[in-house]
């Protein structure tokens, strides 16, 4: 018998919203397969969930630059009163910006680019702009007002590059290997923070180790090292709330295919944590907790920016300000478009021939775009988030994921003393599932040569470790280049008399087809070629709720060619 779900997903799938997302069923040539309209409002709903610890996060660490407060003694104003209130007044801000830049940039990287991506204020590139640049209370290298002038230039040009088409064949040309790596890295990378103090805690700090068990009560915390457990390990109750209804219930409800099972995990975990009196609360009888919940009440509150809203100062005559700006370029390229290609491969949404996208310029245009418009809310750099991973193993395949997040983190924007309320155990088993379905990419790396197998590596384990995916990706391509690189030399100049005994089972590369002119450039001089750049259909995407996403068919030269001759 027809539900109720099925008419409703049938006539948003013959309408235009259908056809302008390309639900299944919508009859375009290229609908997303699989794709429902109720299944994408369900996906964006759990990525927003677990993206939603952004808002009080950010908000958190960029206040300790003291926004454009002013501190003028030695001591960092630590003691200053007045100097703390109005840093007090800075996260207030914080918090509307990170919402309502997040709320923009997902509408639009969903409505433009049809991509089931969120994106938000990143985290690393926040703690890089308040600790390394802005310094703590303005101690660093320059002002906070600079700072947002050269996020704010880092947007244009990221914007221009990507029209060019430079941001795009940078993910093109990377070797099949690392690109697989690049996604179980961060498939290692979301589970670590859900395993650690930004989840579930089960991992903590060790003064000799660097890394030991968590858990701890913060009572048996070392003295001076939050989150570092002098004993007591594995007896917080939070943590085990989370291990057990965050983390078993909500796995043993994906294989018995209940939906929405993460989205639900995430909330059934926080609505337990909300009452004061229980062992798991949010919000403790002390003066952090008291905070956290006169904040909680308030429920429904609008702020408007009153003190980091246009705060730019454009001394580009500075050179401090273009070294932090050259800086946040390099870190950023890599970053996001490491992570937006990663997410959309996860999508199943990448063209097999030519190793691109769909609507990739799109994408890239529009993160940049909202990089300058966050940098004039006062906030660091925004990026696709790699917990957009979780909604598409929820399902979502279309642009409809990303609008929905965008609503609720608009919707965030009024409501944010109870989105901002989510525990991080409440995220944490969620992060660590979806870091299982992520490292599923290790299956195709070309393990059976050592210069391929190598620099995968080193970006898998690199990227976890140094809380940058960036640095893994500079890891894998240097290694790759080297390895890779001079036996092909010494192959050259032998004549072929000097090669490695496994030559032959190194993965080949190929330039991939396709110019590095963007299509509209192609269109606008008349050299299209349709057959190649439209006609070649994507990866193959399952219709299991089950995200094998991940398992895609490589492209050999022999397949390139067999397609391009069709």
């Amino acid at each position: 018998m027809v539900s109720f779900t099925d008419r409703l997903n049938a006539a948003v799938a013959a309408s235009f919203v259908g056809r302008w997302f390309r639900l299944e069923g919508c009859g375009h040539p290229k609908e997303r397969v699989g794709s429902r309209f109720l299944t994408e409002i369900r996906a964006g709903l759990t990525t927003w969930a677990a993206m939603a610890y952004i808002i009080s996060v950010n908000a958190s660490i960029l206040s300790d630059t003291g926004g454009t407060c002013v501190c003028t003694s030695d001591d960092q104003c630590i003691n200053d009163e007045v100097y703390i209130a109005c840093a007090a007044d800075v996260q207030r801000d914080l918090i509307t910006t990170t919402a309502a830049v997040s709320a923009l940039a997902s509408f639009l990287m969903g409505l433009l680019a049809n991509l089931p991506v969120g994106l938000a204020p990143g985290l690393g590139l926040n703690a890089y702009f308040t600790y390394s640049v802005v310094g703590f209370h303005g101690s660093g290298t320059i002002t906070y007002r600079e700072a947002l002038a050269a996020v704010f230039m880092e947007g244009w040009i990221f914007f221009f590059l990507s029209l060019l088409g430079l941001r795009q064949w940078l993910a093109r040309v990377m070797p099949q290997s690392l690109v697989l790596a690049v996604g179980a890295g961060i498939g290692l990378f979301i589970a670590y923070v859900g395993l650690s103090s930004g989840g579930l805690f089960v991992v903590g700090g060790d003064t000799t180790n660097l890394v030991g068990l968590g858990g701890c009560p913060a009572s048996d915390y070392q003295d001076g090292l939050p989150y570092y457990c002098a004993s007591h390990v594995l007896q917080a109750p939070t943590m085990w709330l989370g291990i057990f209804l965050g983390g078993i219930v909500t796995v043993l409800m994906m294989m018995y295919r209940v939906k929405g099972a993460i989205l639900i995990g995430i909330f059934l975990v926080s609505i337990i944590s909300w009452p004061r009196d229980s062992a798991v609360t949010y919000f403790p009888h002390n003066s952090s907790g008291d905070d956290l919940f006169d904040f909680f009440k308030k429920v429904v509150t609008f702020r408007p920016l009153q003190k980091i809203g246009n705060a730019l100062d454009y001394n580009y005559s500075s050179g401090r300000v273009w070294y932090a700006l050259i800086t946040f370029l390099y870190v950023d390229i890599l970053d996001t478009t490491g992570t937006l290609y990663s997410m959309a491969k996860f999508a199943g949404l990448r063209d097999p021939v030519t190793l691109d996208f769909e609507n990739s310029t799109i994408a890239y245009c529009v993160d940049a775009f909202s990089i300058s418009m966050g940098a004039l809310m006062g906030t660091s750099p925004v990026t696709a988030f790699i917990e957009s991973a979780t909604g598409i193993s929820e399902g979502g395949k279309t642009g409809i994921t990303a609008v929905t997040i965008g609503f609720a983190f608009f919707i965030s924007v009024f409501f944010a003393p109870i989105f901002a309320s989510i525990p991080p155990w409440a995220t944490g088993g969620a992060l660590v599932i979806v870091g299982s379905l992520m490292i599923r990419n290790v299956r195709e790396i070309n393990w059976d040569y050592t210069g391929d197998a190598v620099p995968a590596f080193l970006t898998i384990i690199i990227i976890p470790l140094t809380y940058n995916i960036a640095y893994g990706v500079i890891a894998g391509v240097i290694s790759y280049i080297l390895l890779n690189g001079i036996p092909w030399l010494l192959r050259k100049i032998s004549r072929d008399r000097i090669v490695p005994p496994t030559y032959d089972l190194a993965e080949p590369w190929v330039i991939p087809p396709g110019s590095i002119v963007p299509g509209w450039i192609q269109y606008l001089m008349g050299r299209r070629n349709d057959a190649v750049l439209q006609d070649v259909a994507l990866e193959p995407r399952e219709r299991s709720q089950s995200p094998d996403d991940l398992s895609r068919t490589k492209s050999t030269p022999e397949d390139v060619l067999e397609k391009l001759s069709s």
